[in-house]
């Protein structure tokens, strides 16, 4: 069985960082590509990062270029998701999900398997 799990989400102040886990089973993770998602109250969800486990490609709209950084830890089957300098604009509910395949998608819809979130609040 595919899962994910996120965690390391939480009350920040803005400037302050955070580092998102994604600990995932149930599959071969140098097939996957995993993406990082979030979705405010009202808002639809948003791709904010992917990465390839094959090569370790990565992509990242330009929302949050240069803040995000996204990274990958194939002895543990994990995707982490460092983020710098919050903004309140970043208060969301985390997700992480996987796609069988190696290309770089950040369109939710595409992806297959999905965590049940973390919440992350930025306050000023």
């Amino acid at each position: 069985e595919v899962q994910l799990a996120e965690s390391g989400g939480g009350l920040v102040q803005v400037g302050g960082s955070l580092r998102l886990s994604c600990a995932t089973s149930g599959f071969r993770f140098s097939d996957y590509t995993i993406g990082w998602f979030r979705q405010a109250p009202g808002k639809e969800r948003e791709g904010v990062s992917c990465i390839s486990n094959d090569d370790g490609s990565t992509y990242y709209p330009d929302s949050v270029k240069g803040r995000f950084t996204i990274s990958s830890d194939n002895g543990k089957n994990t995707v982490y998701l460092q983020i710098n300098n919050l903004k309140p604009e970043d208060t969301a509910a985390y997700y992480c999900a996987a796609r069988r395949g190696w290309q770089l998608v950040h369109d939710h819809r595409e992806y297959e398997h999905w965590g049940q979130g973390t919440q992350v609040t930025v306050s000023s």
